[in-house]
This record gives C-alpha cells, sequence and structure tokens, in this order.
C-alpha cells in the first residue's frame, strides 16, 4: 500500500483530479475539485491537502485535508473530507490508512485537532473521532460534525 501526497509528488495532480471528479464531483462541481487541487500545489498553508491510496499500481481510495467542508462550523477547521475506498476492498481498514495520514499531516502542520462531517454513524468512532454538534450545508441539508485531538 502506497498513499501518495498530491503536494509533494506534483506529477500526480492530474490523476487526482480525475480520480476525485469521479467519485465526488457532479457535473457542476466538477472544477471544485480541480482548482483545489491546482491551488494546493503551490500554497504556502499546510492545507489543502489531496491524497491517493495505491495497492499494486491502482488507486483504491482517496481522501483530503481541507478549510472547511462546505459545512457552516467555519470556525472549525482542518477537515478530513472525500475519504473513498473502492468497494472491492471495503471491509479491509485501509481507510484507517488514509485517516491516519490526515491526522499525522495535521499533527505536523501545528493543528491540535482534526474535524469531519458525515451522516455515518459508528465508522469514524473507531477512529478516535467523537461526535460534537450538526452542522449545515449549503445546499439545505445537515450532517454530524465528529472531532478527533491529536
Amino acid at each position: 500500500m502506497t498513499i501518495v501526497s498530491v503536494r509533494k509528488e506534483q506529477e500526480y495532480a492530474r490523476t487526482a483530479i480525475d480520480y476525485f471528479q469521479k467519485q465526488w464531483a457532479s457535473e457542476e462541481s466538477k472544477m471544485v475539485y480541480e482548482d483545489c487541487i491546482l491551488q494546493c500545489l503551490n500554497s504556502k498553508s499546510p492545507i489543502p491537502q489531496w491524497y491517493l491510496l495505491y495497492k499494486e499500481n491502482k488507486i483504491i481510495g482517496c481522501a483530503g485535508m481541507v478549510t472547511n467542508d462546505f459545512i457552516s462550523r467555519m470556525d472549525l477547521y482542518p477537515w478530513l473530507c472525500a475519504l473513498y475506498i473502492e468497494e472491492e476492498h471495503r471491509g479491509n481498514s485501509y481507510g484507517s490508512l488514509l485517516i491516519e495520514r490526515v491526522k499525522a499531516d495535521a499533527s505536523q502542520a501545528g493543528y491540535q485537532n482534526l474535524y469531519l462531517c458525515t451522516d455515518h454513524v459508528g465508522y469514524y468512532e473507531h477512529y478516535g473521532f467523537e461526535y460534537i454538534a450538526q452542522g449545515y450545508h449549503p445546499w439545505g441539508e445537515s450532517s454530524r460534525i465528529y472531532e478527533c485531538h491529536l
């Protein structure tokens, strides 16, 4: 298993854009991922960061670390976002590899906490996250907000 940081290995930027768009974007939101990934390449800020998880030279997952995950709690950051593991690889704790990498990079950047928003109950608690509040998205939905102390 290999985790690629797109910021550190910039030759993966186009691959990351395509993969994140495939997993997360609608036709209307494709440019959000492209612009964010491209802008992180030369950013002086430690966030955003984008990661690809490879197994035997094939991408099987991804995750990001961003300043806000389209949620009303803009006072909280950084956020673990866009965690995805291909269906055929789920159940092997591969998501934990990406979560731990994001935690390590957030801690190394000096952050004391990491946040995420999700509707999943019971998954992230296994990795040190605790529910702290309800948050609201611009499109009118809400999500649970979790915090992990680093």
